[in-house]
């Protein structure tokens, strides 16, 4: 099966990138990577490849090796334009996150909303995780003025883990972390009918991340054909419970 995967040109977040890629590639599926334009080779979030303050709060070990694997493969170097994606010849989509500045490129684009909006449409499988759900949230039901995640149950980056990495590092790194001026907790809320009911925070975690053999401190939200994930921590059970939607 194929899968959609869009990003930025620079400072997606190289877990939720690189373990679903690799979940489900070697699964047998092949991934398609979407940049803006046809041909860019996009780059990952530098900070999480080296650490982002003193060495600390990158990525882990397993998922920058997957990273470096992915940025040799053929499918990186072959990037297909977003405006040129014909949504119907793909099987399922994936919306990954990061927070530094580059990713507004890919989260505030009008023309990959609307590809969204047309992929939602033919109700096939869709993971968003992290900031990747604000794309979600920003795409308009085709015909509509709904964003497609009103009547979905979600989660995303929780509020308190976005602050709490805002607070910890602004003295050295500024608003790195802060994406936009409004909580991405705040943003997808808006976007819901009943965000009381809708909404899941999931267990609360600042540091605890699930791994290839281990879930425990892992969180996702299911809403038929939809899979949300609220950071790295859960990127593979995120890729595995996508891969099962897939089949």
């Amino acid at each position: 099966m194929r899968v959609l995967m869009p990003v930025p040109d620079r400072d997606f977040d190289v877990t939720e990138v690189a373990v679903p890629w690799r979940i489900l590639t070697d699964a047998g599926h092949q991934v398609v990577f979407a940049t803006e334009r046809a041909g860019t080779r996009p780059a990952a979030d530098p900070r999480l490849l080296t650490g982002v303050l003193f060495g600390q709060l990158g990525a882990a070990e397993e998922p920058k090796a997957f990273y470096d694997e992915l940025t040799r493969s053929e499918e990186f170097a072959a990037t297909v334009g977003w405006a040129d994606v014909d949504v119907d010849g793909f099987d399922g989509l994936i919306l990954p996150g990061g927070h530094a500045p580059g990713m507004r490129q890919y989260l505030g684009s009008e023309v990959l909303h609307q590809q969204v909006g047309r992929f939602w449409a033919l109700g096939r499988p869709v993971g968003a995780i992290c900031h990747g759900v604000l794309v979600l949230a920003r795409s308009r039901e085709v015909g509509g003025d709904r964003s497609v995640l009103a009547g979905r149950r979600t989660t995303c980056l929780p509020k308190y883990m976005e602050r709490s990495a805002y607070l910890s590092t602004a003295w050295r790194l500024g608003r790195y972390y802060r994406t936009y001026p409004a909580y991405v907790e705040d943003e997808v809320k808006a976007a819901l009918d009943d965000p009381g009911t809708l909404f899941e925070r999931g267990p609360r975690v600042l540091t605890a991340r699930g791994s290839a053999t281990d879930d425990a401190p892992a969180f996702v939200v299911q809403d038929r054909n939809y899979l949300s994930a609220r950071w790295p921590g859960d990127a593979y059970l995120f890729g595995r419970r996508f891969l099962e939607l897939l089949a």
